[in-house]
């Protein structure tokens, strides 16, 4: 029986060896090992044998059993270090191949064109004040001097939520809200954000912009220093050889009311496609603030003077960057933003 125990070491060995995957290891296992092996015609014998025999046989079953084990774990080892090998052979990578590029994020235009002014601004000692989107009729018409029923209105088709609320049509309700927390006190704010309208999308307007406003408040504020003021900013826009004209205009909320253009910083205003040969672009609006917007704010129009100022940022953005269709700033398109 010693001997039987010995040949079957050689054949565990052999289907060891050919044994690929630990399914088979364990086939081969329970083979020689398990209720149906020959390990179990060894012991039968057993109950035949006397004592002396029946301990040697004893040793040697444990022994085979211990080999077993071992053979078996030895294999599993092997085994396991293929598979890693071959996982590791196939997911190689060589290092000598260039790298992925990956694009850095950059700033959109109007973005960029926000950042600019507000930096002109605080540099003229601007502060910088922000308002809700949603606005109240009070604060988005009536504190501007357009009471209900002005015709004025008509200009702004609003997007109304209800009878009181809407979306504001311009960032003036954020200097009405100032205005009224001031106490009397001077101001000097711009108001950057979003506004809406009721507008057909098309190559120059859009339901939804984006505008920054300005306004200064305080003692003998005259028309000399609005123009004083948007001649530097404008200047700092578009450089310093820039020619800069103002227009009388009416807006309810301002008193003179004027509207800025620029030359042409394509053709130096000799007339191109651009500005569609005249030489010049609109870019803004402002006046100096109507008395009885200063009074509903709190402030007495003898003794306080001020000047306001609105200008829509795709609109500058479209003249500095030469686009033609506002409605590339909101498609998303990684062609157009990556220009900028």
């Amino acid at each position: 029986m010693t001997e039987r125990l010995l040949n079957l070491k050689s054949e565990v060995r052999e289907e060891l060896k050919n044994a690929k995957s630990v399914h088979e290891l364990n086939a081969v296992k329970a083979r020689y090992v398990g209720k149906k092996s020959p390990l179990q015609e060894v012991l039968g014998k057993m109950r035949e044998a006397d004592a002396e025999t029946r301990k040697a046989l004893g040793k040697a079953i444990n022994e085979f059993k211990s080999f077993v084990e071992e053979e078996v774990s030895a294999r599993l080892q092997e085994i396991t270090a293929a598979e890693i090998q071959k996982r590791l052979e196939s997911e190689r990578l060589d290092v000598t191949l260039p790298g992925k590029r990956f694009s850095a994020g950059r700033l959109h235009p109007l973005s960029k064109t926000i950042e600019e002014i507000e930096d002109i601004c605080i540099g003229m000692g601007y502060e910088i004040a922000e308002g809700p989107e949603i606005e109240t009729d009070h604060y988005n018409f009536e504190l501007l001097n357009l009471p209900k029923g002005h015709p004025a209105r008509e200009m702004q088709d609003s997007f109304y939520l209800d009878v009181v609320h809407l979306l504001r049509t311009h960032t003036s309700p954020v200097q009405a809200r100032v205005m009224q927390k001031a106490g009397g006190k001077p101001i000097k704010i711009i108001c950057p954000g979003k506004v809406y309208r009721r507008d057909n999308d098309d190559a120059t307007h859009s339901h939804q912009f984006m505008q920054i406003e300005g306004l200064v408040i305080d003692k003998d504020i005259t028309m000399a220093d609005l123009k004083g003021t948007l001649a530097l900013l404008m200047r700092r826009m578009f450089g310093d050889e820039l020619e800069i004209r103002f227009r009388p205009s009416f807006f309810p909320f301002t008193e003179p009311s004027v509207e800025v253009d620029v030359t042409c910083f394509k053709c130096g205003g000799e007339g191109c496609p651009l500005c569609k040969g005249t030489g010049w672009h609109e870019v803004l609006g402002a006046g100096m603030v109507h008395p009885n917007v200063l009074r509903m704010s709190g402030y007495d129009p003898e003794t306080n003077q001020g000047f306001a100022f609105g200008l829509g940022i795709e609109r500058i953005a479209m003249l500095r960057y030469g686009i033609d269709d506002i409605r590339y700033f909101y498609q998303n398109d990684p062609r157009f933003l990556k220009q900028f």
